[in-house]
């Protein structure tokens, strides 16, 4: 399970070092088999270890081809999903036209997400995180139907 975030930085290479405490379920969950892909939502990546990719792919595969916000879904997550492993620093290899599309530069904010790792440009992170509380400090976000079953 991952959770908590690490602010990191990206090399000149377009490298990132996967923080320790994230890196050690990597490898244990996929020690040689990672995929990272676009996030079909907003402007950042999702990071999974093989095993949890193949039951994401799985359920993409039993979306319709005739729904068109399915179809994109596919698009998005399939086709520009990336093989890639760690390399003996702990560091994987984004590739440039996946850092354009999450704006990632050089600080990159990796959040756990349960079974993924979220990476997002930090600026953009800051800013988004700060609209979602204003919008919920003004009541504009009126919780959804999961949101309110769920007892914390």
């Amino acid at each position: 399970m991952f959770r908590g975030f690490s602010v990191v930085n990206l090399d000149s290479k377009g490298r990132l070092a996967i923080p320790s405490r994230f890196r050690d379920r990597l490898q244990r969950a996929a020690p040689d088999a990672l995929v990272l892909a676009p996030s079909p939502l907003d402007h950042s990546m999702w990071l999974y270890p093989l095993p949890d990719w193949e039951q994401i792919e799985s359920k993409l595969a039993q979306l319709s081809d005739f729904d068109e916000q399915s179809r994109r879904t596919k698009q998005m997550m399939r086709g520009y999903a990336t093989d890639c492993q760690l390399d003996t620093h702990g560091r994987i290899l984004i590739p440039a036209q996946l850092r354009e599309h999450a704006m990632l530069d050089k600080q990159v904010m990796v959040l756990g997400q349960g079974n993924r790792l979220e990476l997002w440009n930090k600026a953009e992170w800051d800013a988004k995180r700060e609209s979602w509380l204003r919008q919920v400090g003004e009541g504009a976000a009126a919780p959804s139907e999961a949101l309110r079953s769920l007892s914390l």
